[in-house]
């Protein structure tokens, strides 16, 4: 009875796990349909026919047309190394920002947390602050600014503005404060300079924070769309969210739906990858954060 009233309990879970599988399910069955199958009303749960071509069609030619035969994901940017292009963006882009912001982020909240500095508390708030405005409402500014300095289509113009991560900097301020001032200060007193402490004492210490954090700063900049969508302006810098979007709005039909779920499959298992490699860090940064005030 104890064990079903657990079921039951859970039962909210499970459902929300369904909601959660059955569309990366469609995005499965749907990349290993051809054509043909992507067209047929109604749709079919299990593909009876499965293919790779949406990933890359031999049989298709531009010189010719073949029924039944369209461009795989790899055959339909005209762009240079084609899809390889999006994904060498995407893939630098978010680890230049991860390592940038964490390591930003981190010096910043060393100072905050163990230095005695004129006006700490308010600075701290006026970036917890910050975190109440909407990011909507910088889009603007932010995009003059890019304009300003020439920097739109490049990669300055997608790094740089997300450098600053005012939630990063909060949760390791947070973690700080569970490392003990006595440690720092012996360091300081065996001629450790605040460079040498941030480095082979700090950085060690924040490990799970920072791992924890860059789990949130990678899905959130790998999936990234209307910020790269305002300041890129030429097919070779787009990244795959964005390079995604326009193959849909180029071809449109069901049977073209196979290679842009292709595509998205190809864009979704990094993501999935590193989720599972950074997990146990992430539980236990959280866990050990506590979130102090």
């Amino acid at each position: 009875m104890a064990r079903l009233n657990g079921h039951l309990l859970r039962l909210p879970f499970y459902l929300l796990s369904v909601t959660m599988v059955v569309p990366f399910y469609w995005l499965l069955i749907t990349v290993f349909k051809p054509p043909a199958e992507l067209a047929r009303t109604p749709p079919s749960f299990v593909p009876h026919s499965p293919t790779v071509a949406n990933f890359y069609d031999a049989a298709w030619s531009p010189e010719r047309v073949n029924p039944g035969h369209l461009q795989g994901i790899f055959q339909r940017f005209q762009v240079d190394f084609g899809f390889w292009r999006f994904l060498f963006n995407s893939v630098f882009i978010t680890a230049a920002i991860t390592a940038g912001a964490l390591l930003i982020c981190s010096l910043a909240a060393y100072v905050i947390a163990k230095h005695d500095i004129k006006g700490r508390r308010a600075i701290f708030l006026l970036i917890v602050a910050s975190m109440m405005v909407p990011w909507q409402t910088t889009l603007i500014p932010n995009y003059v600014i890019m304009r300003n300095l020439g920097w739109l289509d490049s990669y300055a113009g997608y790094i740089v503005p997300a450098l600053a991560k005012a939630f990063v900097l909060f949760f390791l301020v947070q973690f700080l404060q569970s490392v003990p001032d006595e440690l720092i200060q012996a360091a300081r007193v065996d001629g450790a300079g605040e460079w040498r402490i941030w480095w082979r004492i700090v950085l060690p210490l924040l490990r799970p924070a920072l791992a924890a954090m860059s789990i949130f700063i990678v899905l959130a900049e790998w999936n990234n769309f209307l910020w790269p969508l305002i300041i890129v302006q030429s097919d070779e810098m787009a990244n795959l969210p964005v390079a995604l979007a326009r193959l849909n709005s180029y071809y449109a039909g069901p049977d073209h739906q196979g290679a842009i779920m292709a595509g998205g499959l190809l864009a979704s298992v990094p993501t999935i990858v590193f989720f599972l490699i950074f997990q146990r860090y992430f539980v236990r940064g959280i866990a050990l954060s506590g979130l102090k005030g």
